[in-house]
This record gives C-alpha cells, structure tokens and sequence, in this order.
C-alpha cells in the first residue's frame, strides 16, 4: 500500500507505529535470538518481522501492545519459515546414497571364506610364496625362506594369482 493513500490521520498513525516499532528492535532482536541460533539468521528474522509490521501497521489497533504485536508477528514470521523448511528436501541426490554406500559386512565375511578356502586349496609351493608377498615381504626375503631363486619365486605367486581368480572370479588379485 502506497503511503500517499493514507490520510492525514492514518499517515500520523503510521509514523507513531513506525517510532514505535524502532524502539522495540533491541527487543526483538533478543528474541529471535531464542528462536534462531547465529546471528545472520536473527538478523533476517529482526528484517522480515519489520518488513511485515511496517506493511501491517495500517491494521494495528491504537492503545493495543505494540510489543506484543511484534513479538506475534515475529513467531508467525518463524513458524512459517520453520515449516517450510521441514518441506524442503535438504540432501544429498537420488541415487548418491546408493553409491556412497558400503556393501554389507556379512558378503565381506562371506568373500573371505571363499577366499580363505580357494587358497587352503592351493599346493604348499604355490601358497607359501603369495601369502609372503601378500603380507609385504619382498621376493629377494621370500626366495631366501623359500629356498628358491627370485624367479622361482615370481612365477609361483603369478600361478597362484591366477589359480585363485579362475577360481573367485570378479575378485582382483592386483
């Protein structure tokens, strides 16, 4: 509503809400510091109760609480805010969940009993040099607890590893 359609005595009721409602802004800045938590968010509540008070003020009663009135328009202000906030869906996209997501602990234990058995299946030869590798020992250690040569060594992991991914399938043995 533009201010040039008040009348004289509306216009002087608009100026006593607005000398009014800027006396009361330390006030309602301590409220919406019990609603809101920072302080950016206390300041758009602070502007936002204003903004509806000084649209609203041709509607105030004269000799009706002034504090009151804000202090109401200012819970509205936030409940409104409030609920749509609950409606707004906030998160990650369709289908990231699913790919940020970590496979069962139970399919792991279940591929580690494959695992555990595929190489109880494997000769001793073979075994003993890829459990010593997998286990960070280097080929020159390896060849020496072997008693083979380094060579030796490498083309027996090699058939182990893949004896056990013929054997495990999709599992990668790099």
């Amino acid at each position: 509503m533009c201010m040039t359609s008040f009348r004289p005595e509306r216009m002087s009721h608009f100026n006593a809400v607005e000398k009014g409602v800027e006396a009361q802004i330390p006030a309602l800045r301590r409220f919406a510091r019990r609603l809101v938590g920072s302080s950016e968010d206390v300041d758009d509540l602070v502007q936002e109760t204003l903004t509806r008070a000084l649209n609203a003020a041709p509607q105030f009663q004269p000799g009706t609480a002034l504090k009151s009135w804000l202090f109401t328009i200012m819970r509205n202000t936030f409940c409104t805010s409030y609920r749509v906030r609950q409606r707004e869906h906030v998160g990650m996209e369709d289908g990231m969940i699913a790919k940020l997501s970590v496979a069962p602990p139970q399919d792991w234990a279940v591929r580690r009993n494959e695992m555990q058995s595929a190489l109880e299946r494997l000769p001793p030869r073979v075994r003993e040099p890829l459990v010593l590798i997998a286990m960070g020992t280097s080929y020159d250690e390896t060849a020496r607890i072997c008693n083979c040569e380094v060579g030796t060594v490498k083309s027996r992991v090699n058939r182990a590893r893949k004896a056990l991914s013929e054997e495990l399938g999709d599992i990668s043995m790099q």
